[in-house]
């Protein structure tokens, strides 16, 4: 598999790692513990080097089940997680009581309690999930600095962050990476947040590269979610591609490129990934999988696409696409 740097920082990656949100129990639907760990050790095998994962990804579970399946190769990839996102441990709906909290004192035990659940001594990249809007970024970033001299962390850097926050950021601490949502739906990193990435030596890390689901080639008009899903809202991080106003239109342009990736030999998953690493700001295109089956697809996803296929995706997509973010629409932090 083909190898990025995150922009000037040194720290490489394969160029698809594997997302592990799906792996969050009771929040990508059900699965088998046992099959998701047989489907990132599968990414592994095949040169999957990075592995991504989240404290809050079911409530912590996620981390566990991740440090389960690397357990043996945790020295042979680069680890990543995610911080300063909590939620309510007596709520039963523990979703609607997710908060940022960037507090430095309780972002330092929580990088503690995401080392126990992953069984290792250190994460080679940690990021804040998502801006606290209540301090100064200067606090979880000066943090981590504490953290890093502690041996805890090796890199740091920032999720769903904007120009601006990015800039306050790294006054404190040199981030390598801002993971963002970026796939064929979703083009609204394009006009500030990737040229300002690229211009300071840094790598974006896509989310979303499968549209969460959409771009699988496995939704029809009246795909439907369970109570334990996140998707079920219809809403994706600001735009709304999969809600009832846009579902039936998307699926129709999911099935035309259906046909475009069989023209070039490829699934549409594999398309999907292709056309997130056309952009070369990006250093990994993350994708999850529960099934070996699953992961195997995903890796075809590492091929060079050219500008004029490219292209042509673009003007479908934009053309036909409902609910769509394009490049210059707000991202909603």
């Amino acid at each position: 598999m083909r190898k990025r740097m995150f922009g000037t920082s040194g720290l490489e990656t394969s160029v698809i790692g594997y997302g592990g949100w799906p792996m969050g129990r009771g929040m990508y639907g059900d699965f088998d513990d046992d099959e998701a760990v047989a489907a990132a050790r599968t990414s592994y095998e095949n040169g999957i080097t990075l592995f991504d994962t989240a404290a809050v990804y079911g409530w912590g579970y996620g981390e566990e089940l991740m440090g389960k399946a690397l357990k043996g190769i945790r020295e042979n990839v680069v680890l990543v997680t995610k911080g300063a996102r909590e939620w309510v441990r007596d709520n039963p709906d523990r979703r609607a009581a997710t908060v940022s909290n960037s507090d430095p004192k309780r972002l330092l035990e929580s990088i503690d309690e995401s080392l126990q659940r992953l069984q290792t001594d250190y994460i080679d990249l940690f990021l804040i999930h998502w801006p606290d809007h209540n301090r100064a970024f200067s606090e979880p970033m000066e943090a981590l600095e504490q953290a890093k001299k502690a041996g805890k962390i090796r890199n740091s850097g920032v999720s769903n962050f904007s120009v601006k926050m990015m800039e306050e950021c790294r006054q404190s601490s040199p981030i390598v990476t801002n993971q963002i949502g970026y796939h064929i739906f979703d083009r609204r990193p394009e006009a500030e947040v990737m040229p300002f990435v690229k211009s300071n030596g840094m790598g974006i890390m896509a989310y979303g590269s499968l549209s969460h689901g959409l771009l699988t080639g496995t939704w029809g008009p009246d795909k439907t979610f369970g109570d334990d899903d996140w998707r079920r809202g219809g809403a994706n991080f600001g735009i709304k591609s999969w809600g009832p106003e846009n579902l039936a239109a998307n699926v129709a342009v999911v099935e035309k490129l259906r046909v475009i990736a069989a023209d070039h030999g490829k699934t549409i998953p594999q398309l999907a990934i292709a056309w997130v690493l056309a952009n070369e700001t990006v250093s990994v295109a993350l994708a999850g999988s529960v099934t070996p089956a699953e992961a195997t697809e995903n890796l075809g996803g590492d091929w060079q696409m050219s500008p004029e296929l490219k292209k042509q995706i673009d003007d479908l997509v934009l053309g036909e696409g409902s609910g769509v973010g394009t490049p210059g629409m707000a991202i909603a932090t």
